[in-house]
């Protein structure tokens, strides 16, 4: 929703130092979404959390977005709309049980093999090619979610079952998206995003619900504004950075998260999620400069690895 939020004055330094400020902020927000997320479902239902954290957005759209609502009005793409939400809204659910039920830093470890579904939904549903690069970085995404769940070494913990399916649907959202900007603009997308969620996340939370305390309150606050902010931040981070700066940048989240886990919830530092996460990221970063060298040097086109960039 770049285009329909007033980003206010510039950042200062070049824009190599603004991108790195945005994505700084972008980690910090997506991280108090979490901790809001998690905060919420001590006394709420996951389905609440879903419903609180969209109806928190809708306040956030009328208050600045209204500039896009004459778009939303022309009805573009509907049912898209609708079938990319409903897959996404699904996905937050998963998402949203493993950040109640996992350590913070595997949750985003795990989330980030959401580019090897990208790859292969892409292949699946837009006939895209399959780059020899994006193969290693599949096969390398698959040995590092080894590496994390570790099979063979105990039980394997189901929510991470749970976040891996997450991320698939995320990937598959992220698809949806693509063919989506075709006919709305970013904007559009994330208010369509509010207004089919929050009737679905009602409906959800009707199923489940429980009393809301007022100290629910302020973290039902972070937790909409953080999902919101982070998008926007990491949105404006890519317009001034290039995807080979930004991937290895986000994957800071994972000790972020770790530290975080640690100080708050007691959560051990679990160094087979860093060697993981560190495989995951390491498969996509060589993709992504793989197509830049490919665009550079003009060589045989490279098929673009999708920006990790799924709204929550």
């Amino acid at each position: 929703m770049t285009d329909t939020i007033p980003s206010g004055r510039a950042l200062p330094g070049s824009p190599v130092v603004q991108g790195l400020i945005w994505m700084g902020l972008s980690m910090v927000a997506f991280i108090a979404m979490s901790v809001g997320s998690r905060e919420m479902a001590g006394t709420l239902s996951i389905r609440q959390v879903l419903f609180f954290r969209a109806l928190v957005g809708l306040f956030v759209i009328l208050a600045v977005g209204r500039a896009v609502f004459p778009e939303i009005r022309r009805m573009r793409a509907v049912p898209l709309h609708l079938a990319r939400n409903i897959v996404h809204f699904t996905a937050q659910y998963f998402w949203t049980i493993g950040i109640v039920l996992l350590p913070l830093a595997s949750v985003f470890a795990l989330e980030f093999t959401m580019p090897i579904w990208v790859t292969l939904f892409a292949w699946l549903l837009l006939r895209e090619k399959v780059s020899r690069q994006r193969i290693l970085a599949t096969a390398g995404g698959f040995l590092g979610v080894l590496v994390i769940v570790r099979p063979g070494i105990g039980m394997i913990d189901p929510a991470a079952g749970l976040v891996l399916i997450a991320a698939a649907g995320y990937g598959l959202s992220l698809i949806m998206v693509k063919r989506l900007t075709g006919h709305c603009s970013p904007g559009a997308i994330v208010v369509w995003m509010i207004l089919i969620q929050l009737p679905l996340g009602l409906i959800a939370a009707l199923t489940d619900w429980r009393p809301v305390p007022m100290a629910a309150v302020p973290w039902m606050v972070v937790a909409g504004i953080g999902a919101l902010a982070a998008h926007f931040c990491q949105a404006q981070a890519l317009r001034r950075l290039e995807a080979s700066v930004v991937i290895p940048i986000d994957f800071l989240r994972v000790p972020m998260a770790a530290v975080v886990g640690f100080y708050a919830y007691g959560e051990a530092i679990d160094l087979w999620v860093f060697l993981g996460g560190g495989i995951i990221i390491l498969s996509n970063l060589q993709a992504v400069l793989a197509e830049r060298r490919g665009r550079i040097t003009g060589a045989a086109e490279v098929e673009p690895l999708v920006r990790p960039d799924p709204p929550r």
